[in-house]
């Protein structure tokens, strides 16, 4: 079996003196985007810009709110982007082509052009394709050279690498590869850099990254965005529980289009998707009711999203009722501010020491690390009390090794990284500054 080691290189860059408490990061922020052509990326990018030029208000982004003010989040206008792509389309063609769906506002792709090419030239070229014929190790080595490289010559401070790209079908047990995910979640560990899953691909979830993600001092996050029917049902099934409603069956019904709805096609990663949407149901209602969800392919939507909820409950003595719910969406435009609240929330906690799964930021995902609350209104208030943390002083963040209340462990000083049974692993002096997916977005 071929295994895949896991280890950083190169210098970390020298820590400048600490600034006053919730003040930026000293120095650009990068975002280095898995499926960085995507539709999520894109509008991601071209939103950013957008906001940053004052053309539209930070419509969905949940950072740009009262409670996440002077915590020391990077800038809008301190982030830099770039990413692996396997396709070829530049990101101000696809940017045209949104706008022509009405993902994207008219006339913006122009008016933010130069960002996106600018974006564009960052982007390097995904893997493995067809006929590559580089091992696991090589792949990873050649992912994690092109972050390495992104953070030097654009002088950043880090960068938060941050899957967006179409969901893979779930791993084999005896599968002698890595998939593609968990390829790029591995380059994110050796180039330093804090990793993001939005979406329910395996990632650093598979079980020969398990070690290296515990050991390498990094935070992380994820997975599977929620962005549409599971951030329903993470508000409705703790209200039936709440009120004492004894829910008999919940069925669904998913109408994508996009890249998302192609990749779902596949059942094998279906399942990958719904397993989450299920895990809120059975986590706020305490078991699971009766009821599947059906994901259907409509390629004449493009990138908007039909979600059917049919939901059979009894009330007082024994009285059948029932609710039905329909969400309609365009999941670039709601998952793309969530992308930005990611990544900024992922290089403040970098930036303070955290290291490990952030589950503070289960607010964001369909599945969450298990110690994490499934409710939304929990969720958000665990959220809000992790940003306060996050601008506070760092003694408020407790010992190194006793912050899982804040969703991450302490990390004060470098760790070396491995993958059971793997390579070597590297130590401080050999750090580095801070998946053949194709193209597509999370929902």
């Amino acid at each position: 079996m071929q295994e895949a080691a896991v280890s950083t290189s190169a210098t970390s860059p020298s820590t400048p003196s600490t600034p006053p408490l919730g003040t930026p990061p000293l120095g650009p922020v990068g975002v280095w985007l898995i499926g960085a052509r995507g539709s999520v990326a894109t509008t991601a990018v071209a939103g950013c810009a957008a906001m940053t030029a004052g053309l539209h208000a930070p419509t969905g982004m949940v950072t740009e709110t009262a409670p996440f003010m002077d915590r020391g989040l990077p800038t809008l206008s301190s982030l830099v982007f770039g990413g692996h792509d396997t396709t070829s389309c530049p990101l101000p063609k696809r940017a045209e082509e949104l706008a022509a769906g009405g993902v994207l506002p008219h006339g913006l792709p122009s008016a933010v052009h130069a960002e996106l090419a600018a974006a564009d030239a960052e982007i390097r070229p995904g893997g493995p394709q067809p006929g590559d014929t580089r091992t696991d190790e090589q792949l990873i080595d050649a992912f994690a050279a092109d972050i390495r490289d992104f953070v030097r010559r654009r002088g950043l401070a880090r960068a938060v690498v941050v899957n967006v790209a179409s969901t893979e079908p779930l791993p084999a047990d005896d599968a002698e590869r890595l998939p593609a995910s968990s390829l790029y979640a591995a380059a994110a560990l050796r180039a330093d850099c804090p990793y993001v899953n939005f979406t329910p691909s395996t990632g650093l979830h598979h079980p020969r990254l398990a070690d290296a993600a515990r050991s390498s001092g990094l935070p992380y996050a994820g997975r599977d965005g929620k962005t549409g029917q599971t951030l329903l049902r993470s508000v409705l099934g703790p209200m039936f529980a709440q009120r004492a409603l004894a829910v008999r069956a919940w069925s669904g019904t998913n109408l994508l289009g996009g890249g998302d709805g192609a990749a779902l096609a596949d059942p094998a990663a279906a399942a990958a998707k719904n397993a989450g949407k299920e895990r809120v149901l059975a986590d706020t209602l305490g078991s699971a009711p009766e009821g599947e969800v059906h994901i259907d392919d409509v390629p004449s939507l493009g990138d908007w999203k039909t979600a059917w909820d049919h939901i059979a409950f009894d009330g007082f003595l024994g009285t059948r009722m029932v609710l039905q719910t329909t969400w309609q969406g365009c999941d670039s435009a709601l998952a793309a501010p969530l992308i930005l609240d990611l990544a900024r929330l992922a290089s403040r906690a970098h930036e303070r020491g955290l290291s490990g799964p952030l589950s503070a930021l289960a607010f964001y995902f369909k599945d969450p690390d298990a110690d994490a609350p499934a409710a939304l209104g929990e969720q958000y208030a665990a959220l809000v009390d992790f940003a306060a943390q996050l601008g506070g002083p760092l003694g408020d963040l407790g010992a190194p090794g006793d912050l899982e209340d804040l969703g991450g462990r302490g990390a004060l000083g470098d760790r070396g990284v491995s993958v059971e049974g793997t390579g070597r692993a590297s130590g401080p002096a050999d750090r580095g500054p801070a998946d053949g997916s194709p193209s597509g977005e999370a929902s």
